[in-house]
This record gives C-alpha cells, sequence and structure tokens, in this order.
C-alpha cells in the first residue's frame, strides 16, 4: 500500500459556522481579497463580518465561469490594492477563482506559465496568500481541492492551474448557505457531487483511504439528492449534500476523476454548458462503456467490484445490480429533466474534436481502464440525446 493525501489545512463543518468568520480570518492578514459572485443579498452579510475581522475587505466578483484573462486582471487589481489573502464565498466557479487568485499574489508570473494543457504547467515557487473557502452550493468539493479549472476561450477548452499548495487554509462549509439554491442548481451541482464520488471511486489512482470517503459520501448523496431536489428546505438532506459535495472534493484531490470530467473539459470549452448537467448527460453512457470494456478486456480489473459496491450502496439495496443502478440513473436523469448535448448545440460534427481534447484531459487519467477512440466517440454519440425515463424508486 502506497499512497499520499493532501487536503485544506483546516475544515470547519457545520450549520451556523459562517458566524465564526471573523475568528477565522482574523489573523490571517490586513486587507482581504473578497471574491464573490453578484447576490448582493447574500455578499452584504459575509462582507460586514470580514469588517467585523479587521481585515479591510476588497470585493472582487467572478459572473459566469472564471477565465484566465479574467483572473490574471482581478489577481493584478488585488496586488495593487495592497490584499495580503482571499475569502471566496459562493459557488465552485468562485471558489476555483478565489484559489487561483491567492496562488497568483504571490507567484506573479504569467498565468500561462502555471496552466496545464495549455500552458506550461510549471510549479508555484512560492507558498500562495492564504485563503478561505465558503461553498454556498454542494457539488463540486472546490473548497478542498488543489487545483483551480479555468476557461480559455482563445483555447475553447477549461484546463486547471494546480498544485498541492493551492490547497485552502480554511474550508468553510456551512449548509445553511446551501438552503436557497433554486432546484436547477441543486440538480446539476447534486449530480457533479455524485459524479465526482463515483468516478474518483473507480479511478485508478484510487487508495483505501478515498475508498473509504467515496462511500461514505455516494451513501449520503443517494439519500438526499432528489430529497433536496424537491424539499429545498430540507435541513437533512442539505447537510447531506454539503458533506457529500466535501468528501468528493476530498476523493478526486487524491485519487482524481474519470472519462465524464475527461469530457466535461473541452465540452466546456467549446460550448456554454453548466458542468454538471454536462457530467450528468454523459453518465449513463460513459458507464455503460467502462463497463462493458473491463468485462470485455480487463476482467480482473479490481474497478469492477467497484462498480458494484457502488450500485449496492446507490440503490440501497445489497442484492442491487448495475443494470438495476444504471436505470436508477437514467430515471433520476429524467426527473430531474438533464437535457442531452444536442440541447448545447453538440453534434455528430463536433465528435472527433472532443475526443481528441479529450485525451489530453488530466482527468482522462484516472479512469478505470483506456478507453479507445471508437468507444469515446460512441459515448458522445450516445448522449447526444436526453435519457429516457427508467424504472427508478426514487428515494423520497
Amino acid at each position: 500500500m502506497d499512497f499520499e493525501f493532501a487536503t485544506a489545512q483546516r475544515i470547519v463543518f457545520g450549520a451556523g459556522k459562517l458566524q465564526e468568520l471573523p475568528a477565522l480570518a482574523a489573523g490571517l492578514g490586513k486587507k482581504t481579497a473578497f471574491i464573490t459572485g453578484r447576490n448582493a443579498e447574500r455578499i452584504g452579510p459575509v462582507f460586514q463580518l470580514l469588517k467585523e475581522a479587521g481585515t479591510c475587505p476588497a470585493a472582487f466578483s467572478i459572473s459566469g465561469e472564471p477565465t484566465s484573462g479574467r483572473i490574471a486582471t482581478l489577481a493584478a487589481q488585488a496586488r495593487e490594492q495592497g490584499c495580503d489573502h482571499v475569502v471566496a464565498f459562493g459557488g465552485g466557479s468562485v471558489i476555483d477563482a478565489g484559489k487561483a487568485i491567492a496562488a497568483l499574489l504571490t507567484n506573479t508570473r504569467d498565468l500561462m506559465d502555471y496552466l496545464e494543457v495549455i500552458g506550461k504547467g510549471e510549479p508555484l515557487t512560492e507558498d500562495p496568500a492564504p485563503c478561505i473557502a465558503i461553498p454556498t452550493t454542494a457539488g463540486t468539493g472546490a473548497e478542498v481541492t488543489r487545483n483551480s479549472v479555468l476557461l480559455s476561450p482563445e483555447h475553447k477548452v477549461k484546463v486547471s492551474m494546480r498544485h498541492p499548495r493551492m490547497l485552502p487554509t480554511v474550508a468553510l462549509v456551512d449548509p445553511e448557505l446551501t438552503l436557497s439554491m433554486p432546484p436547477e442548481v441543486t440538480a446539476s451541482t447534486g449530480l457533479d457531487a455524485f459524479i465526482q464520488l463515483f468516478e474518483a471511486f473507480v479511478s485508478k489512482k484510487a487508495n483505501p483511504l478515498t475508498d473509504g470517503i467515496c462511500r461514505e459520501g455516494l451513501r449520503r448523496v443517494s439519500r438526499s439528492l432528489y430529497r433536496c431536489y424537491i424539499h429545498g428546505d430540507d435541513i437533512a438532506a442539505r447537510t447531506d449534500m454539503a458533506f457529500g459535495s466535501l468528501c468528493g472534493g476530498l476523493a478526486l484531490a487524491n485519487a482524481g476523476l474519470g472519462a465524464i470530467h475527461g469530457f466535461a473539459g473541452p465540452l466546456g470549452g467549446m460550448f456554454n454548458v453548466p458542468h454538471g448537467m454536462v457530467c450528468a448527460a454523459l453518465l449513463q453512457a460513459t458507464t455503460r462503456t467502462n463497463y462493458d470494456a473491463m468485462i470485455q478486456r480487463d476482467p480482473q480489473n479490481p474497478a469492477l467490484d467497484k462498480f458494484h459496491e457502488a450500485a449496492r450502496i446507490m440503490m440501497q439495496d445489497e442484492n442491487a445490480t448495475i443494470e438495476q443502478a444504471l436505470e436508477h440513473l437514467k430515471g433520476i436523469a429524467a426527473q430531474m429533466f438533464v437535457p442531452g448535448l444536442s440541447e448545447y448545440g453538440v453534434s455528430e460534427s463536433d465528435i472527433p474534436a472532443i475526443v481528441e481534447k479529450a485525451r489530453n484531459a488530466s482527468s482522462m487519467k484516472g479512469n478505470p481502464i483506456v478507453l479507445t477512440d471508437e468507444e469515446l466517440a460512441s459515448i458522445l454519440e450516445e448522449s447526444l440525446a436526453p435519457p429516457v425515463d427508467g424504472d427508478a424508486t426514487l428515494y423520497l
């Protein structure tokens, strides 16, 4: 047994924990770069908490996906204003932006020097500025990952700035912050949480520690995702999802992901698509293709047992089969109105370019088996159409 495990220096989890922000921020520095979305109603109280901590916050907003150009600009502005630490408050995109800006406050070379795939992928030479990550959605687990996913419009691809030092100083996870998520956001982020847990569980880079984390996360997300979707004010279900998202971040940061997220990067760069829904659109076909490929070409692959175990956890049934789990996933996707990829403008003519870009994606390296170009293309073809409602018994 041989593995490493790294995470945020401190994780603070629980309903109402946002009120601990002043104590957590005090001592990190003199001026906060406060990275947020655009919801002024939610941002105001947090801004006030930072003022109580005496950190003189300067607010910087992220609207939509963080682009490489926007991040470079914001980092330069934060340096000019004397910011020496970061508080990122928002969804996964905001937290990714915060981690990148924290890194660029102290590592001042061109951003392209640090980006994977399209850049030089060089390591940071200085520790990032301290960073507190506060998620307001339950999906990405970005508060405990060591990378920042950025969109490069010029290259039409999403890529990562990645380094172990980019793990936040504090991950502050308060499930109450997710109560206001509308159903469509609950679905998109929650499905992403499920897929991250599943892909990290069956990843070829998984280890016993990430396996345990994934098992607990899958159990909680499976029982509470649909509950949150139809009963958004259920704090117990929201707590399950916040914890499941945290587990997904812990796992993927140490075990990697797989083909679904390998596709998601190129698709997110080429089309205006919501990340979670794209992953959900790919889930059925990718899971089936991976399973069949291992049965045919690598029947001793240890991930096969994990596929069966994940099915049992998801269905809360010790006798559940892969077929039943796939049918259940189809039903969940239909109930949550997951569209096919064609809904976002993806067509058969785009498939060769997507496959070529996905081959270079870092997430593809964790897939439990190397898929052929024909198999990758087949996944995309099957995912163009929306899922058909299956025989799923949804957890109410």
